[in-house]
């Protein structure tokens, strides 16, 4: 048991109910509530388009795999790919699984996201595609990195699973680029078991996203769409495949799930912003840490800290106490993901020294942020750092 755990759970009896009337329906794959929840969540969030998938992975792999299949191919392999050193492994191996150079970028302490200046030197003529991911709820500065390369062919690509609701300028973020990813995964803003989205403005990406969610057919496109003429013959159309898909299909109970969180999640949101405020209280002027630095407004997946090199405290010493204590934590994302063994099977480069992500990943963790107050946990992880316990 934890006296302050990384996440907890969000439902209630509207949650168990939804899941038992699609018990009582006896259909359990992807059917109605789930394109009810697919158009709800489209208005939430200010797009034309949304695409529920089985979770912010595929939604990552649906992405990044609909680039290749437009008409006039929006990225082939070898093209270069510009990624932050600091994210999710899902982030990058859609990327390495199509073939695409990545090229690394360290980041900035303070927002987590990109290192701007390093990022504005690392853009090139071979440059493709940047990923923006809003690391811990916070969203990027999409007004300067949209200035970087306004007179450049680039697509921007964003990967939101970490920041649903999080805003910039009052638009969403996961809607600044041609695409936005977002998972619904249990720790997450809200939970539907598993799940995920991928939302776009585009029409054709939107078919295409469509027809590789589910084996690459043409049985779940409208009959007017931008990927093929589809045949008044119902019999020719079942199994009539035309692009090399996948089954990434969410489950019913995930899509009636899902409405349920939706209600909900404006007073969740508002609750991780309230506690946000208590965290930055208590951390914001500490001698021993770097906290997150806002950007818009962030939706606070977490609460980072970072020692800060004049600091005694010793990171491990700390965590074993924060164990002792009852207080969950994890690495910041995956820290400098090429520091992981697996970065041996990508095509890739990194641009520069990694300065912030390497120490980051020596230095820095996070703990959760709920969906509730949770002022006694934050106040106990105050207490525990500065030399209390229990």
């Amino acid at each position: 048991m934890f006296n302050y755990p990384m996440a907890s759970s969000t439902w209630d009896e509207k949650e168990l109910n939804a899941i038992y009337e699609v018990i009582k329906r006896d259909c359990f794959t992807m059917g109605e509530k789930v394109a009810e929840f697919e158009k709800e969540f489209a208005k939430f969030v200010g797009a034309k388009y949304a695409v529920m998938t089985s979770s912010g992975s595929t939604a990552n792999l649906i992405a990044t795999a609909a680039l290749f299949y437009t008409k006039n191919a929006k990225l082939k392999r070898g093209d270069e790919v510009i990624v932050p050193a600091v994210s999710w492994s899902t982030t990058y191996y859609p990327l390495y699984q199509y073939g695409l150079k990545l090229k690394f970028v360290d980041v900035d302490l303070q927002s987590l996201n990109y290192d701007l200046n390093a990022l504005k030197q690392c853009i090139s003529e071979k440059t493709k595609m940047i990923v923006l991911v809003n690391l811990l709820g916070n969203p990027n500065d999409f007004d300067l990195i949209q200035d970087f390369i306004k007179d450049r062919d680039i697509i921007l690509l964003e990967d939101n699973c970490e920041a649903m609701g999080a805003e910039y300028r009052g638009k969403q973020a996961g809607t600044f680029g041609i695409m936005g990813t977002f998972s619904t995964f249990y720790s997450h803003h809200m939970a539907t078991m598993e799940g995920g989205f991928v939302v776009t403005d585009n029409e054709e990406l939107y078919h295409i996203l469509l027809c590789l969610r589910a084996h690459g057919w043409t049985r779940n496109l409208p009959k007017h769409n931008l990927l093929v003429e589809k045949s008044e013959n119902a019999f020719d159309e079942s199994f009539r495949f035309i692009l090399p898909g996948y089954n990434v299909r969410p489950v019913e109970m995930s899509g009636a799930i899902g409405l349920e969180q939706l209600k909900k999640l404006p007073n969740f949101l508002k609750h991780r912003r309230e506690n946000a405020k208590l965290f930055c209280e208590l951390f914001g002027e500490s001698e021993d840490f770097i906290i997150q630095k806002e950007i818009g407004s962030s939706s606070w997946f977490g609460f980072s800290l970072i020692i800060k090199e004049n600091s005694k405290l010793n990171r491990e010493e700390l965590l074993e106490k924060l164990r002792q204590n009852g207080i969950d934590y994890r690495p910041i994302c995956a820290g400098d993901f090429t520091q992981n063994q697996v970065i041996k099977y990508f095509d890739y480069e990194i641009f520069k020294e990694l300065k912030n992500a390497k120490y980051l990943h020596k230095k820095g963790f996070f703990v959760g942020n709920h969906q509730k107050d949770i002022s006694e946990e934050l106040h106990l992880l105050h207490k525990i750092i500065n030399g209390g316990g229990i």
